[in-house]
């Protein structure tokens, strides 16, 4: 007979129930996501608890991955599953590697991002991203004008240094967050683009 699968909670913390309650416009921001992706993710779910930091959380999200940047959104969300490969963070390599398979079309990519960004064939200046956000990730304290000299040579930016660079702080922090509340992705996210 085979045993029951347990579901996990959304975070291993038991967070007030809603300590600083979601505004009128977050709920809609909620209602929104339900509605184009037929589910909330749970990062939102972790952070419905408190509007300050929910708005903190999607205003930065927003900004790094929907604003304006010479980055493509895909290569945004390259960089996401690269720096959360280093870190092992569950959640974001699920949820951002169905990303990566969703705007590639490539279902291949996403899991070879996931496993080795260096398997993939990408370009040069992909790969000099990528390489940037590993070791950014990896070793922050070695950065120097060498590596920014690495990106500007396979023709990036510094404006768009600084857009590599700030999505890649930015999934640092969430998956440090991931991992210390254990968050759990939607499972919704593993059959999507497949």
């Amino acid at each position: 007979m085979a045993s029951e699968r347990k579901t996990k909670p959304i975070v291993a913390l038991k967070m007030p129930k809603a300590e600083l309650p979601l505004t009128d416009r977050q709920k809609k921001y909620l209602a929104v996501a339900q509605e184009k992706l037929g589910f909330v993710p749970n990062v939102l779910q972790a952070y419905a608890w408190h509007s300050q930091k929910f708005a903190a959380f999607t205003e930065m999200y927003n900004d790094l991955m929907l604003g304006d940047s010479g980055l493509t959104k895909l290569e945004r969300e390259m960089i996401a599953v690269t720096v959360s490969s280093a870190n092992h963070c569950y959640y974001c390599l699920t949820a951002h590697g169905a990303a990566v398979r969703q705007l590639s079309g490539d279902p291949k990519l996403g899991e070879q991002l996931v496993m080795n960004y260096r398997t993939a064939e990408l370009t040069e200046k992909q790969r000099a991203m990528l390489d940037f956000a590993w070791e950014l990730t990896r070793h922050p304290e070695a950065i120097d004008e060498e590596h920014r000299a690495a990106l500007r040579k396979a023709g990036w930016k510094d404006r768009e240094i600084w857009d590599i660079a700030a999505v890649a702080a930015f999934f640092n922090m969430s998956n440090r967050m991931s991992a210390a509340t254990d968050k759990q992705p939607n499972d919704e996210y593993h059959s999507l683009a497949r």
